[in-house]
């Protein structure tokens, strides 16, 4: 069975730094896009970054300049390193990616379980 495994969440102060990784695992024939969404309290769940297999990517206005997102495809693993961190950015990040698994003829859209990110002082 496929699923997403997140880790690196945690409490930082503001214009601290953490980096999550998120690991893909199972029976796996190929991942296409993955990324990082965020919600925070009272609010929608909101992309924050995406990276395709091809190695397009993409940010939100409100990280561009201190998020980086990337991926190592031998290990089905994407991270999202984060710097300068602002209260604002206190939410649950999730890992989400599309994987055919092997058994599979098509793609499924799958999520990880989250990780808590608070930025505080």
């Amino acid at each position: 069975q496929v699923q997403l495994v997140e880790s690196g969440g945690g409490l930082v102060q503001p214009g601290g730094s953490l980096r999550l990784s998120c690991a893909a695992s199972g029976s796996i024939f190929s991942i296409d896009a993955m990324g990082w969404y965020r919600q925070a309290p009272g609010k929608q769940r909101e992309r924050v970054a995406g990276i395709t297999s091809g190695g397009y990517i993409n940010y939100a206005d409100s990280v561009k300049g201190r998020f980086t997102i990337s991926r190592d495809n031998a290990k089905n693993t994407v991270y999202l390193q984060m710097n300068s961190l602002k209260p604002e950015d206190t939410a649950v990040y999730y890992c989400n990616a599309a994987i055919r698994p092997a058994i599979a003829t098509m793609t499924f859209n799958y999520w990880g379980q989250g990780t808590q990110v608070t930025v505080s002082s």
